[in-house]
């Protein structure tokens, strides 16, 4: 699963790194929730390549209130052309959701140990994600909303979790993002376990267990 990620760039950081046409306000953030505004990067009907904030859990346009979404935080690939919550939008409405990095919780005789994921290099993670677009009735404003696809643990991950996000590489982003490209025969191969290769994990601090916890110290690796 994916319950919590990093947020540690800036807007222009998000510009520079994707190739977006505009991109919204957001404040660093290094315990990210699910039901948090979080930046989402995807493409236009016009094929502008945006960001736009959105919650995360995802709420179906054909739901009865937005309570579902606390529910769909991820989506499994293995499932996610066949079940009604996710088959429309991942032909039609997938996205991205850059981070930092993410957190993993690992079960040990004392209890769960957090770790901390990110790119060797320092650079953002992709991570594959779908959205929706749901509103109770015709004249209300619309609530934006997403989720994040996992997928089974890479050589990195195992000893950790059996989860991990997809990660899209930056060669993949533009068909990922394609409106146009619906077919699942061209969209499971995206959906493949990312390589362990180019990825670094070290156990952090149980603090960010606490929702309220934040701050850069969270991402230390802990003292041995």
């Amino acid at each position: 699963m994916c319950g919590r990620y990093v947020i540690a760039y800036d807007p222009q950081t998000l510009v520079s790194g994707f190739a977006l046409g505009r991109v919204p306000h957001f404040p660093r953030r290094w315990n990210v929730a699910p039901q948090s505004e979080v930046p989402v990067v995807y493409c236009t009907r016009e094929g502008e390549r945006v960001a736009e904030l959105m919650r995360w859990g995802l709420v179906p346009s054909w739901a009865d209130g937005p309570a579902i979404g606390h529910k769909m935080n991820n989506a499994r690939a293995e499932g996610v052309f066949e079940r009604p919550s996710f088959r429309q939008a991942v032909r039609r409405r997938r996205c991205l959701l850059p981070a930092s990095g993410f957190y993993e919780w690992q079960a040990t005789p004392t209890g769960k140990q957090p770790w901390y994921v990110s790119a060797t290099d320092g650079s953002l993670l992709a991570m594959a994600g779908l959205f929706e677009a749901w509103r109770p009735a015709p004249d209300a404003q619309w609530l934006l909303s997403c989720c994040v696809i996992t997928t089974g643990a890479n050589a990195l991950m195992a000893p950790i979790h059996d989860r991990m996000p997809v990660l899209i590489p930056r060669g993949q982003w533009a068909q990922w993002l394609a409106r146009d490209v619906q077919d699942p025969a061209s969209i499971a191969p995206l959906l493949a376990t990312p390589p362990a290769e180019g990825l670094q994990a070290w156990a952090v601090s149980r603090a960010v267990s606490r929702g309220t916890a934040e701050g850069e110290a969270l991402v230390q690796p802990l003292a041995t």
